[in-house]
This record gives structure tokens, sequence and C-alpha cells, in this order.
């Protein structure tokens, strides 16, 4: 594979396809000559083996492009799928096109309230109804309209419908954290949904696509039972790109890309997997998927940033993590069950990982045993929610820490690096200290005092967030350090220990940098600083430093 790459590209010359950035739209995609990585075998399989299905996956992973691939399949556009998987499916002599009644549920006004949903319904119902040439009565209710507009469609085309019906919980998860309005929301899309089931027997088939479950239970007790393909192996990369696919779709890119950056592409899908890959969909914890908006936003600007988590509502987030006091190390390699994974629970009452998980910053892998675990999906992932952490409690002040910090660490300044963390410290709110003060906590089976596991977690966040870096608990063969930090060559190892009332910050310094030299924590690296770091509990600052330079 490998050889290949390095080859030179034979197309080179020719016009190469272009990047499908911001197309979501099948025709659109193959009528402009953009990549296309071929899916649509999970298509023709989805509708040789069943008439009605469900898929969950988080936003920007390709569910729009999923179901307008599926709208072109059933009208039969044999010109936009010629050398793809599904040209077999088309040509079969008993294959006959079916209207297609799309419905994009993203486009519903919600800003206006119920009544103003209720109209943005009703209006989206219409648009489709023209679009099919179908002429629907006056009737001012979105369930009556699409009841209509079913068995009208069946009847002027003598044939059954297929019903597509993308992102279906958007309106609901707009009102995520308003319980009246989510309710009445759910209402709503209730009873218009109710209509598909209603209309059975004009139906060929049915698919539905959202973000999450969120919603899923208190909206589809109204329809047939759908076929939940959302953690099924057999359709775990229907949507996303697996490394193999981006080898083989993506050649010049991958060649160019190592080019500006000066490595070997072997290189390149080393950091690449690093950074960007590793989602996964399927309750074995096995497939491993890029986002498709990451890599291809990857491959047009040739660095490494975080572009996912800004396409979507990342003050949100941000919001939901300080509501909550959420950290970050504490949503590492959480285990779950089968049946967490396969239904986290309604956004009323589902726990922050629930959340999490269904919205794509946590994802699956396999657990000890047959059991599974939620962890971060990769390294773009984790930086960003770090990133939107550190945001919340330093606010304007993080791009002028951020270069202060990095400078501490060009020039091994271990006194302006206390000096930065304790500005972290400091920031830090007090009733998070109070909070935490309560209870222990439990991470990879050690005990930690609530106030100590705060601090490291406090810090281990801070230094993503700049984009460093940064490791806890890493393991060694005699223990493990609290933190591990690599940043241009260098490494330095940090352990952690609290003086509480009546102990001494210096003496607990000492015996950090002790358990660092007695365990040998140092030793696995080279250009290596190691660090014990005194923290005074009632002044909550790092209070005395024990080092390799002191």
């Amino acid at each position: 594979m490998i050889a290949i790459l390095n080859q030179k590209h034979k197309t080179m010359e020719k016009k190469r396809l272009k990047l499908p950035i911001g197309t979501q739209t099948f025709e659109k995609l193959r009528k402009k000559g953009c990549v296309y990585v071929d899916k649509t075998k999970f298509l023709v399989d989805m509708i040789d083996n069943g008439d009605i299905y469900f898929l969950a996956r988080p936003r920007r992973f390709g569910k729009s492009l999923t179901v307008t691939t599926l709208d072109a399949l059933f009208s039969g556009r044999k010109d936009l799928f010629e050398g793809l998987y599904a040209e077999e499916f088309l040509n079969r002599p008993d294959f006959q096109p079916s209207p297609v009644i799309r419905l994009d549920m993203s486009k519903i006004t919600t800003e206006k309230g119920i009544k103003g949903m209720e109209e943005s319904i009703v209006n989206l119902t219409k648009a489709v109804a023209r679009n099919l040439e179908i002429n629907l009565s006056d009737m001012k209710i979105g369930g009556d309209l699409l009841s209509e507009l079913i068995a009208e469609t069946a009847k002027k085309y003598n044939q059954k419908v297929v019903i597509l019906l993308d992102e279906y919980d958007k309106p609901y998860t707009d009102f995520m954290f308003d319980h009246e309005m989510a309710e009445k929301t759910r209402n709503v899309l209730r009873s218009y949904y109710v209509q598909i089931k209603a209309n059975d027997e004009y139906i060929r088939f049915t698919f539905i696509t959202g973000i999450s479950k969120l919603a899923k239970f208190g909206v589809f007790s109204t329809l047939n039972t759908p076929l939940d393909i959302s953690l099924s192996p057999e359709y775990a990369e229907i949507c996303g790109y697996t490394e193999e696919e981006i080898v083989r779709y993506f050649p010049d890119y991958l060649a160019e890309t190592a080019g500006v950056m000066k490595i070997s592409t072997a290189e390149l899908i080393d950091k690449m997997r690093t950074f960007y890959n590793g989602f996964c969909f399927d309750w074995e914890g096995k497939t491993r998927l890029y986002n498709p908006y990451s890599t291809l936003s990857f491959f047009s600007m040739k660095i490494f940033v975080n572009y996912w988590i800004n396409t979507g509502k990342p003050k949100f987030i941000a919001d939901y993590q300080k509501e909550r006091r959420l950290t970050i190390e504490e949503f590492r390699h959480i285990p779950i069950t089968y049946d967490f994974a396969q239904s986290p629970g309604d956004v009323d009452t589902t726990l922050p990982e629930g959340f999490l998980y269904q919205c794509g910053y946590l994802t699956l892998r396999p657990g000890k045993g047959d059991s599974l675990m939620l962890d971060y999906p990769n390294t773009e992932v984790l930086n960003s929610m770090s990133s939107l952490l550190t945001q919340n409690i330093l606010n304007r002040h993080i791009n002028n820490i951020q270069r202060n910090l990095f400078a501490a660490l060009d020039y091994n300044d271990v006194d302006k690096l206390v000096e930065f963390l304790n500005t972290l410290l400091a920031s830090i709110p007090y009733d998070d200290f109070s909070g935490a003060a309560k209870q222990n906590v439990f991470i990879k089976g050690y005990k930690f005092p609530a106030q100590e596991w705060l601090f490291r977690s406090s810090i281990f966040c801070y230094m993503r967030g700049c984009g460093l870096v940064v490791e806890a608990e890493m393991h060694s063969h005699l223990g493990r350090p609290d933190l591990v930090i690599a940043y241009q060559g260098k490494t330095w190892v940090i352990e952690i220990k609290v003086a509480y009332e009546g102990q001494s910050p210096e003496a607990k310094a000492k015996e950090a940098y002790r358990q660092i030299v007695d365990n040998q924590y140092t030793k696995p690296y080279q250009n290596v600083t190691g660090i014990g770091l005194g923290i005074d509990d009632a002044e909550r600052q790092i209070k005395a430093v024990v080092s390799d330079y002191r």
C-alpha cells in the first residue's frame, strides 16, 4: 500500500477530482466532478433486505449525502451512478423507479415558537408537493397534509412512494435544555410523523436519520418499528471514511499534502490517524472512521487543526460543560453496557456521557471481555473539548497565556511554567473546588483525592486546550506519572502532590519528585525534564517545585 502511495500518480496531468467540501447533495457532487467515496453497496443492501431503517450519526458525517444518494437511486438516475456499485442495481430487469418524498427537517424554523414551527412544517410539506407536481388542499395541519401528500403521490405515479426523513430530530434538539419547549416540539413532530405509519400501504421504503437517538423513543412510537442500523457492524462504514478509502480515493491529495509537509505519505497517514481517525459506530467497537468534513478540510488547508467542532455549536457545548462542571479527563475509558450504547436515553434524562456520546464527542471502544467503553475519538476532538473548557476558565486571556506557556517550554523555564499554571488555577471558580472536595474520584482503578484530581485534570485540560500533546496516567514499567507533555522534541514529566492543612508544600514537591526518580518515570524519554509540584490546598496555588533544574 505504501509503495503505491509513494509512486508518481499516473493521472497527475489529468484534471483531478475536486474535494467535495460543503457539498451534501449527491447529484451536485457527481456533476461537479468531486471525489465520491462509493457507499452505494450499503444502500443496495438496505433496499434488498428491508423497508424501514433508522440511522443515527453525528453532524457532518454524510447523513444528508446518504439521503440524497438514496433519492437519486430510487429515482433511477443512471447517469449519476456510472462506475459505482449501485449501477448494477439500476440495470436489474425488475428495477422500477419510485416517487420520493424527501423531508429535510433541518429546514424547519424553530425560533418563532410552536406556531412558527407548525407553519414551517406546513410550508415544507407543500414545497415537496410542488416538486412532485402534487396539488394539495388548503389544510393548515402538517400531519394531514403529509398524509394527503403520500396518498396522492402514490396514486398519481401509480407506484408506492419512498420516504426519506433527514434530521428528524433537528427541531427537537434545538430545545435540548428547555424541557417545556422540547415536550411541545416532540408532540408536534409525533403528530406529523404518525402519518407515515398511517399510510404504510402507500410506502415502499422509509429511511430516517438524525444526529442521535435523543428523541427516538418519544417520536418513533408513532411509526412502524424501524430497523436501527446505528450500531450494526454490517453498516458501520455507511458514513465516514475508513483509512483504506482515504488511500484509495485521495492519492493525489495525500501525495500533495505530504509534499507540502516534507514528509512521506506513510508518515502523513500516521499523523492523520492520530489526529482525525477513531470514530466508531458498531457494537463490536472495532471500526475506525475519519470524519469526512475534517478530512476534506485538512486536505484543503494542509494543516493539523480542529475543523469538525467549529461546524456545530461550540458555545453550546462549552456552556454545557460549564453548567455541569465537567472536566475532560473524567470521560476517558468510561465502561458502559450494550444497552446503554444502544439506548443512551433522552436528552432530558441522559447522563453527560450519554449526551456527549450521542453528539459524537465520545465514541465506542472495546472494553474488558465483551463489554464496551466510551472515550474521545481522536486528538482533534480531545483538543477541541479541552480548548472549549480552557476558554471557559480563562476567557479573553487565553491567547496571551498560551504564548507565554509556549515560551516557557521553549526555554525550559520551570519558574515561568509554574507562574502560568498558577494563573490557570487562580481562574478556577471557588465552587468547583468546593464541589470536588465532597468526593474522591476513581480513574482506571486508582483512587484520587478530589482536589488532587481537580488540579491535575485542570492542568491537563489547559495544556490540551493550548494545543500541546499531553497525556495523563501514562503507563511506565513502575507506575503512572500524573502528566507527560511533549513539545518541540522535549518531554516534561510532572507529578502533583497536594499539601492539606498542616502539611508542607515543599515536602510534597520533594515527595512528588522522589516518586518520579524512584519509579523511573523519565527513563522512556530523551531530552526530558522531571518536575514535582507541591500545591497548597488552602491557597490553591503551586507553592513549591522540585525539578531536574533545581
